[in-house]
């Protein structure tokens, strides 16, 4: 099993900035992939960015050239930083750990609202 905790949402004006990270623990294999993915009111839960241990990246179109998502092996830790922040990225926002058998993970989320 493995357990992810997430942290750092909040209120932030339309142009702000939140830093939001995620700890894993329990059994976590070397090669993996973390992400955050993010879900509106009722809409459906949409990826935001991933990275595999290696440090190989993917976003969003929506959030390329704000976001960026970092990851800490060692520690077992997935950050996402977000910058320039409008309205629409309002959401719980998810982590999530792919391992390589194929079984993900994901964390209880962590709210994210943007003002305009």
């Amino acid at each position: 099993q493995v357990q992810l905790v997430e942290s750092g949402g909040g209120l932030v004006q339309a142009g702000g900035s939140l830093r939001l990270s995620c700890a894993a623990s329990g059994s976590i294999f070397s090669i993996n992939v973390m992400g955050w993915y993010r879900q509106a009111p009722g809409k459906q839960r949409e990826l935001v960015a991933t990275i595999v241990s290696g440090g190989s990246t993917n976003y969003a179109d929506s959030v390329k050239g704000r976001f960026a998502i970092s990851r800490t092996n060692a520690k077992n830790m997935v950050y996402l930083q977000m910058n320039s922040l409008k309205p629409e990225d309002t959401a719980v926002y998810y982590c999530n750990l792919l391992n390589p058998d194929g079984v993900a993970y994901w964390g209880q989320g962590t709210q994210v609202t943007v003002s305009s």
